[in-house]
């Protein structure tokens, strides 16, 4: 069995658009429709709602399905599934399909898609067949069969060219001869640019766990490498690594020569045209490594020890409960040695019910009064600033650029009608600009099969995603 075809619903659950099911019933997509938002309805949270929902059938001799979704923007994607299919099958697709939307109008929302109608259900038609079974995913190939929307495009639809017949066909605006012509699937043939260049960023995501005693419990690093590849012709690419030993459980883009990446550790590919995902990978450092890369910060040996990836700060919380509410206090320290966090976000959710929360943001361990809501100029940039969400029930705190060695502070109480049920955690999210956890650095890129020397560039970046519990 295979994926019975794709529905996207907006913000209040209604459907926008669905691509044609495999099964005849008509009540077959609304069961998954209406198991959906009968989730959500019941769901205290948007989070709260599991991936994969049970669907009971329609008529009694009918067997039981599954629908997994996602949230991309303002949207919901839903997948129905039925008889033994991994659901992990189904999220790849999801998630490739969104990468797809993405590669052809950018910012995905319910507004794009709706403008865009003809384009969308072309995608559907052209990634998913009759079958439930992926068709065509890289997006190279698929611009030869379905042109992506532009001004250009509309114009000539509304005055009766065939832009797309043109294009396929090979005559006038098609340089590369039409849809499947280039003996690479993921490569156009033909392609030309004024100036050559090849871009690396090489972006990976901390997730970890952290006790009230400031120890890990659980860490994680997972990076990829996104490539943008402007190069004409069909060139053959060689990255090598200075200290390729420090990843492991990589997955490979399609044009990437396993048998090179098994020989001697380097990457050898024809680039796709444009932006792609090269490789991800898993980062795991060796307890000697992890204890050099941090300062202390008033951590002792045997914590950092324990630590598979360092904490970039320290989080310090006191929070009293009592019957009618509570008082919380935070104190962030940075513990890089040379970068800046940025755009630092921590949250906490307060219960149900609670209200009158009143705060101070301050740098240093007590200072000045924050600003509700966004920071100004004056005191919201060098001080950090607060808001809490109503309908979520979840006080924000954002520093956004958070020094070496700095330490920042956030003061408050909160009122509650009923019983005290906050989360005994923060989640906190930063990010680093040109810094890896990996410390992963390319040795040389080698061009060949084309007499042209392409500009290259290679940059970092970190994100993080941390739960510290209090």
């Amino acid at each position: 069995m295979a994926i019975d075809g794709l529905i996207v619903l907006d913000n209040t659950g209604r459907p926008i658009i669905q691509s044609g099911f495999r099964l005849a019933t008509a009540a077959y997509p609304l069961l998954h429709i209406d198991a959906f938002n009968t989730a959500v309805l019941k769901s205290q949270r948007a989070g709260d709602i599991e991936p994969v929902i049970y669907v009971a059938p329609f008529n009694v001799s009918d067997p039981p399905t599954a629908c997994c979704h996602v949230e991309c923007g303002d949207i919901r994607i839903l997948a129905p599934v039925s008889g033994d299919v991994d659901p992990l099958f189904a999220f790849a697709f999801l998630q490739t399909f969104i990468d797809i939307l993405r590669e052809y109008f950018g910012t995905i929302s319910a507004a794009t898609l709706k403008d865009n109608f003809d384009v969308v259900y072309q995608l559907l038609e052209e990634t998913l067949d009759s079958g439930g079974h992926p068709l065509t995913t890289s997006p190279n190939a698929l611009r030869d069969i379905v042109l992506p929307p532009s001004l250009l495009s509309k114009l000539l639809n509304v005055a009766g060219a065939n832009i797309t017949s043109a294009i396929n066909s090979g005559s006038g605006l098609g340089a590369a001869g039409g849809p499947f012509s280039s003996p690479i699937p993921w490569r156009k043939a033909g392609l030309k640019y004024n100036s050559n260049e090849i871009y690396f960023d090489m972006v990976e995501e901390l997730k970890a766990i952290v006790n009230k005693h400031g120890t890990t419990l659980s860490s994680s690093v997972w990076g990829k490498i996104e490539t943008n590849a402007k190069l004409s012709g069909t060139p053959d690419c060689l990255l090598t690594f200075t200290n390729p030993h420090v990843i492991t459980d990589c997955a490979f883009h399609p044009c990437v020569r396993l048998q090179r990446v098994k020989r001697d550790s380097a990457m050898s590919f024809v680039p796709p045209d444009g932006h792609f995902t090269l490789a991800e990978y898993r980062f795991t450092p060796s307890a000697s490594a992890t204890s050099a890369r941090f300062q202390a910060a008033g951590a002792t040996s045997s914590v950092l020890a324990k630590e598979n990836v360092p904490i970039p700060f320290l989080l310090k919380s006191t929070v009293e409960l009592t019957e009618s509410g509570g008082t919380f206090e935070f104190i962030l320290t940075s513990r890089m040695p040379s970068q800046t966090l940025e755009s630092i976000v921590a949250e906490m959710y307060i219960g149900e019910g609670a209200g009158g929360v009143k705060c101070v943001a301050a740098r240093g361990d007590g200072g000045n009064m924050g600003r509700r809501g966004m920071p100004d100029s004056s005191s919201g940039s060098s001080t950090g600033s607060w808001a809490f969400d109503a309908k979520k029930m979840v006080v924000r705190w954002e520093i956004p650029a958070a020094p070496p060695s700095s330490v920042w502070s956030l003061r408050g109480s909160f009122s509650s009608s009923s019983v005290v049920r906050p989360a005994h955690a923060l989640q906190v999210r930063f990010a680093v600009s040109s810094y890896t956890f990996s410390a992963l650095k390319v040795d040389q890129l080698k061009v060949t099969g084309e007499v042209y020397k392409p500009y290259k560039g290679v940059r970092g970046r970190a994100t993080g995603n941390i739960e510290w519990r209090w």
